[in-house]
């Protein structure tokens, strides 16, 4: 029986969603051959602070920017009240939901990797889902033996055999480095600077028709 194609889960608060996430969406469907990426806009988890634009706002942004691709989907549920916000919460329902055949594939840039020993239940992830990691070719894990432990235990190629699994591996995928933050473009925006080139021009107009971000 052939393996179910593999679901990348990409998360943020995208606040706003710009293309460093659409890069890593585009990488991720093409490297991993994802049948689909879901979008997971986080709420307000205990973890980390509010985002500026309220969730209305961003998830208006979030589908401009993923408009004209089939195969991109928006998942809410990160939103809805008493949500935990937590990684392992939300794959633990989705697993429920898709079944125990379908791989989950959490996407993740390498800097968060670099504090998984940081994250909420984090050896729980490995029975629910593959970490997809995208770094540039000479990262660097720094001083954490836990995700240096975990990567050496499961590191699997791009194209390997983790995709006729469910989950457990640590998928390494080499990516340029895109030179594009939340926080650049918060300030950006909040000056008056342009910010044209950092995010769909659907995005910016929406951005700057409901005036966000000003100071």
């Amino acid at each position: 029986m052939t393996a179910a194609a593999p679901l990348g889960i990409l998360g943020g608060t995208f606040d706003p969603v710009h293309n460093a996430h659409l890069a890593i969406a585009r990488h991720a469907l093409e490297a991993l051959g994802l049948e689909r990426v879901l979008w997971l806009p986080t709420g307000t988890p205990p973890y980390r602070r509010a985002p500026l634009a309220s969730t209305a706002d961003r998830v208006a942004m979030l589908r401009l920017a993923i408009a004209g691709e089939p195969r991109y989907a928006l998942d809410e549920r990160e939103l809805a009240p008493g949500a935990s916000g937590y990684s392992v919460d939300t794959l633990g329902a989705l697993r429920r939901e898709l079944g125990e055949a379908v791989p989950l594939v959490l996407l993740v840039g390498s800097d968060q990797f670099a504090k998984l020993d940081t994250w909420h239940r984090w050896r729980e992830l490995f029975a629910l889902c593959h970490l997809a990691v995208f770094a540039r070719p000479d990262w660097d894990l720094g001083a954490n033996p836990a995700a240096r432990e975990a990567l050496e235990a499961r590191r699997a190629a791009p194209r390997g055999r983790w995709r006729e699994r469910p989950a457990g591996a640590i998928v390494v995928v080499e990516m340029a480095p895109l030179a594009v933050a939340g926080t650049e473009i918060r300030a950006l925006l909040a000056r008056g600077a342009d910010a044209s080139g950092l995010l769909p021009r659907a995005v910016l107009d929406y951005i700057e028709s409901h005036r966000l971000y000003r100071a």
